[in-house]
């Protein structure tokens, strides 16, 4: 497959797009201290004797040596305090010879660090890129494009939406235009300026906006609020209590389904745009009826394949529940699992409503279009 002349201009609006997001400030750069420096440093030595073990965790304090290996600082070594805080989730232990991401601000030969984990970034670079090279030696052109969506999709929920919900905007019209970019993004890099890629975006963005409706009605009635989400008291207390959380988390039950979407779509659209160039003459309802049974396939898989995305990540608290003999009804009636239950079901009402919305939409772009 070969870049067209459409191919070129959409990527290349993305691409500038990309570039222009990178300088857009959040307002928010200046909430870290300017004096601070968060730099790699390795552990010189470690002093284990301030711990204590309570049961399967340990609290106190260990006092590191770590030499600075990069930054102005480069070279020197300066104390370094980890405080434990008694959760297996937030805290490690660091041992001679390990990497870690030490902040601190320096003061000559007083100056003292703070941990802030073992060093992964250099890690997370090389998987980013290795990504990014096997995509593209599997899926070519395509899958140049499809990492083009991935970077601008990461890029503007960081440098617009974040700031946006930040700055206490109403989050429902900002969550739909962001949505609408990243259908957008996906429908046009990789189905191209086509009557797929219009497909794609027409289809996925209905169903998107169907979940939207769906989720703001049921969520009233679970009477959840979006405290349920991991960070989001902390996020109250530090410095935004006037944030809506339930509309964030009703906005992120439609957000966390649209890749899923999106996938379904382009599948529809890609069907059916191959059964149109194979049979041009097919009829207008019998290419619809031939995209509903490509969805109902898919659809098939698609959904089992959300409710492992949504309960994968759950998995510990589902053995915890289950090893408290907690009954199936105060299960399914807690916060956190009835807000789970509704972005499953939500989201799974979303990806069955996308297949008859792309293959009529495909059938009307295919059948209609001239005449209108």
């Amino acid at each position: 497959m070969k870049f067209t002349k459409n191919d070129l201009i959409i990527t290349f609006i993305f691409a500038v797009v990309c570039i222009s997001l990178l300088f857009v400030p959040t307002g928010f750069e200046d909430a870290a201290s300017k004096e601070a420096f968060n730099v790699k440093a390795r552990i010189v030595s470690a002093d284990n004797s301030d711990f204590q073990v309570l049961g399967i965790v340990r609290v106190g304090t260990q006092f590191l040596e770590a030499e600075l290996l990069e930054g102005p600082h480069k070279g020197k070594t300066i104390s370094v305090i980890n405080q434990m805080s008694g959760k297996l989730d937030i805290d490690e232990i660091y041992k001679p010879g390990e990497k870690a991401l030490i902040e601190y601000r320096y003061n000559g030969d007083k100056t003292t660090g703070y941990t802030r984990g073992h060093y992964r970034l250099e890690l997370e670079i090389i998987l980013a890129v290795l990504f990014g090279i096997f995509l593209i030696i599997v899926a070519g052109p395509t899958g140049a494009k499809a990492l083009l969506s991935f970077v601008f999709a990461a890029l503007i929920i960081w440098k617009l939406m974040i700031p946006m919900f930040l700055k206490g905007m109403n989050p429902l019209p900002v969550a739909i235009l962001i949505v609408a970019a990243l259908t957008a993004s996906v429908s046009f890099l990789v189905g191209g300026l086509t009557k797929k890629g219009l497909v794609t975006f027409i289809g996925s963005f209905s169903g998107l906006i169907f979940t939207c409706v769906l989720a703001f009605l049921f969520s009233s009635g679970f009477n959840i609020h979006g405290a349920v989400r991991p960070y989001a008291e902390t996020l109250l207390y530090s410095g935004f209590p006037k944030l809506d959380l339930t509309i964030i988390f009703t906005c992120g039950i439609f957000i966390a389904c649209s890749g899923a979407v999106m996938d379904l779509a382009m599948d529809i659209a890609a069907s059916m745009h191959e059964i149109h160039q194979k049979r041009p003459d097919i009829h207008f309802w019998e290419h619809i009826q031939a995209g509903l049974r490509v969805g109902q396939s898919v659809v098939g898989t698609m959904t089992t394949t959300l409710l492992l995305a949504y309960s994968g990540g759950y998995t510990t608290m589902l053995m915890y529940y289950m090893g408290q003999g907690t009954p199936l009804c105060q299960f399914f009636n807690t916060n956190v699992i009835a807000a789970e239950v509704l972005n499953i079901l939500v989201g799974s009402f979303g990806m069955v409503a996308v297949a008859p919305l792309s293959a009529l939409t495909a059938g009307i772009v295919y059948h209609f279009k001239k005449k209108v």
